[in-house]
């Protein structure tokens, strides 16, 4: 019978009590930062593997986070999971991961899962076809931790860690004013989630500061797919009213969108120029590399699940003033949107 390191194991071989090897074990702040090294590097040592079970039942903690995402496909989500795992498994955290394939039920199913789980905190970012925000509110409830990321609703009260988005739409439709384009169109995203809504107002408000008319026929109402992307380009072309530059709300709408300009022989960015958002990978590797918004998707995971944790370890901020952090939208300009190299 193979013998199971314990935490009595430990404790003896580091002359201390046992007790001591569990707190270091939890991450108790009452033990020495040095202490939890050498309790961390002996039960690595001695190969002891932690018994869950019987540290929930003792702790009243699973040790699980769940996380809410609104599509695998999508490297963004993808990169902010990254972020949240290198900071969950530091702290003695699994993660559970549930694609909700952007439909509310799915998602709310997810979020039924989760509970059933008893998991200690969860992590959501909303899906686009989301109107209904009842599941949200039953973790509130249930005084279950929650952090949206990305994609937030302020209405609903709960902290959230999201990318300037308003900002991002300026700033990318600035980029073209710049370059010298003027009949600069927007495929948009849904509207009722506010992420796709602020970065509409911040390409109107590029517009506006730089003296240039908004045309409501160059604002297309995506569904955030490259089939929108692709389905904007044909309705500008048939309504006679092709632009010389798109803004497409994320990436793999403004992909749909170079792809179906390529269609037509349209010169990018020469005749028409593009700008995505979200630096999704595949953007570098087209021809031409695509312009767009990185949202800094790494820290946004970290900070994501560090406010989680924060919620976890006080009953009393789950219920105070929701807090919001914001991160700085990254311009990263390619050949897709570049007339003007000389005032990048």
């Amino acid at each position: 019978m193979n013998y199971k390191t314990t935490i009595s194991d430990i404790a003896k071989e580091l002359n201390v009590t046992p007790a001591t090897v569990s707190r270091a074990l939890s991450d108790h702040p009452g033990i020495s930062a040095k202490t939890k090294v050498s309790v961390q590097q002996t039960a690595q040592r001695l190969n002891y593997s932690r018994n869950r079970i019987a540290s929930s039942l003792r702790s009243g903690k699973t040790w699980l986070v769940g996380v809410i995402i609104p599509s695998a496909e999508i490297n963004f989500f993808g990169s902010v999971v990254h972020g949240i795992e290198s900071i969950a498994n530091t702290k003695g955290y699994n993660v559970l991961i549930y694609q909700s394939n952007e439909k509310g039920d799915h998602e709310a199913k997810g979020i039924e899962t989760f509970l059933s789980a008893r998991v200690d905190g969860i992590l959501a970012s909303i899906a686009k076809d989301t109107h209904d925000f009842s599941h949200f509110q039953e973790i509130k409830e249930r005084n279950v931790p929650l952090v949206f990321f990305d994609r937030a609703n302020d209405d609903l009260g709960i902290p959230s860690v999201v990318i300037d988005d308003f900002k991002g739409g300026y700033v990318a439709t600035e980029h073209l004013i710049k370059q010298g384009f003027n009949r600069i169109a927007h495929i948009s995203g849904p509207q009722h989630i506010k992420i796709f809504n602020d970065r509409l107002r911040g390409y109107r408000k590029a517009l506006s500061d730089y003296q240039i008319e908004t045309d409501e026929q160059l604002i297309f109402d995506g569904n955030v797919s490259i089939e929108s992307g692709k389905d904007a380009i044909r309705h500008f072309s048939a309504a006679s009213k092709m632009p010389d530059a798109v803004f497409a709300v994320e990436d793999f709408t403004a992909l749909g969108a170079v792809q179906e300009l390529k269609q037509m022989n349209i010169q990018i960015p020469e005749e028409v120029g593009v700008i995505g958002f979200a630096n999704e990978h595949f953007g570098e590797y087209i021809t031409p590399g695509l312009s767009t918004i990185d949202q800094q998707t790494v820290l946004m995971g970290k900070e994501s699940v560090q406010l989680l944790m924060k919620l976890m370890g006080s009953e009393e901020s789950i219920h105070a003033r929701p807090e919001k952090i914001v991160l700085e939208p990254v311009p990263v300009f390619r050949r897709s949107s570049i007339r003007r190299p000389e005032v990048l």
